[in-house]
């Protein structure tokens, strides 16, 4: 066996158990990644080390919230990533789903929400496995890659589809797409990644190491504030919304290129 395979292999189990653990078919909400930091990935994650722990607590408090609110039809997954929360899951109600969203908007240091919560059954424990399963392969790919940074991206399952979540370069957050794309089992990628130019990426790296030595870290903003997040070893102040990919060739949806939602998160199409 390959160094390399055997990579692939630890990482995609150690992704599935790390979920799994998670999928009692009677807990009404998951903590997206809590549960999973370490103390290696502050120093090369190109969030800062305050917004990691932001992240931490956002996910924390944000489940704590959505529990006085559950009820026996709610499962929600919530997910952080630089202070922008993304929610999965299922409700039984479109207020249920209003509910879940305003209870995280009223988090500290939310900077947006985009909810992907779906009305409807919740999901079967062999659905989440599989998330769990096609969630640890795309990691998995993504490391196998010399030209991406596997740890730029965040990756959320839910129902075979895949959430890019991230902080890169347009041309590193296509390539990681065109990867999670390729994975067999997804069924659509939605991008929720802050795009960043090469330059703003120059920067943050060479701030990064002195940042995440001393822990500093800018003031965090309150909810619904528009003051960029990124504290000093980010530079950017980006925004950037992704373009539409076009479909696959031969793909059923070949026909219009995929829409933004309202959000402004872009769904892409896959075989």
């Amino acid at each position: 066996m390959t160094t390399t395979t055997a990579r692939r292999i630890a990482i995609a189990l150690a992704a599935g158990a790390v979920t799994l653990a998670g999928l009692s078919a009677c807990a009404p909400l998951v903590v997206g990644g809590a549960a999973v930091a370490g103390a290696g990935m502050v120093a090369t994650d190109r969030r800062s080390s305050a917004a990691q722990v932001d992240d931490q607590a956002i996910e924390l408090r944000g489940a704590a919230r959505i529990r006085d609110i559950a009820n026996d039809d709610m499962n929600v997954t919530v997910t952080s990533f630089n202070r922008q929360v993304l929610l999965t899951g299922t409700v039984g109600s479109e207020a249920d789903k209003r509910k879940v969203e305003e209870a995280i908007r009223r988090v500290d240091n939310v900077r947006s929400v985009v909810n992907e919560v779906v009305v409807g059954p919740g999901s079967s424990f062999p659905d989440r496995s599989n998330d769990a399963f096609i969630t640890g392969k795309v990691k998995a790919a993504l490391l196998d890659q010399n030209d991406i940074f596997a740890n730029s991206f965040k990756v959320v399952t839910e129902r075979g589809v895949v959430y890019l979540m991230g902080i890169a370069t347009r041309t590193e957050t296509d390539r990681a797409t065109d990867v999670a794309r390729g994975t067999s089992g997804v069924k659509k990628v939605v991008r929720m990644v802050e795009v960043i130019s090469d330059q703003e990426l120059a920067n943050l790296k060479a701030q990064q190491p002195l940042s995440q030595m001393n822990g500093s870290g800018s003031t965090s903003t309150g909810s619904g504030s528009s003051a960029p997040a990124s504290t000093s070893s980010s530079t950017s102040t980006s925004r950037v919304p992704l373009p539409p990919m076009e479909p696959l060739p031969g793909s059923p949806s070949a026909a219009p290129a995929a829409t933004p939602a309202a959000s402004g998160v872009v769904t892409t199409p896959v075989r």
